[in-house]
């Protein structure tokens, strides 16, 4: 079996995954300015992903960002359903297993980012702290 090699961003055809990409670094941006240490950035296993895993001191927080150009949508939090924050688990598991600290504390955190331009007020961000449990 084959590993393939991720493409690079610049190479990116699908206007989403660049929204989505922007989205990220304007919350990588936005947390770290608030304490957060970034310490993992689009973890993959297999087909799923977690967008950002952030600690600070021994909480770390598994982030899933998403991103709008507009609010015709509705709120990013209201795109993430059950089926997804399964598969958010089951990835952070995996991360908490390979790279997990004794003593650390886990949560699931939202990062809304809506982009607007400087001329409309600039970026807006929401931070959703401990946004869903799994049972």
């Amino acid at each position: 079996m084959r590993k393939s090699t991720p493409v690079p961003p610049a190479s990116w055809t699908d206007p989403r995954h660049r929204l989505g990409l922007q989205g990220e670094e304007v919350a990588i941006a936005f947390l770290t300015a608030r304490g957060w240490t970034i310490v993992g950035h689009r973890f993959r296993i297999g087909r799923q992903e977690l967008d950002l895993i952030a600690r600070r001191g021994t909480l770390v927080a598994f982030v899933e960002v998403k991103t709008r150009r507009g609010e015709g949508y509705g709120a990013g939090r209201e795109a993430i359903g059950w089926r997804k924050r399964q598969a958010i688990g089951r990835v952070a598991e995996v991360w908490r297993l390979r790279h997990g600290r004794s003593g650390e504390t886990y949560r699931f955190d939202v990062v809304e980012v809506l982009l607007r331009s400087a001329r409309n007020g600039g970026n807006r961000v929401v931070h959703i702290e401990d946004a869903w449990r799994l049972s």
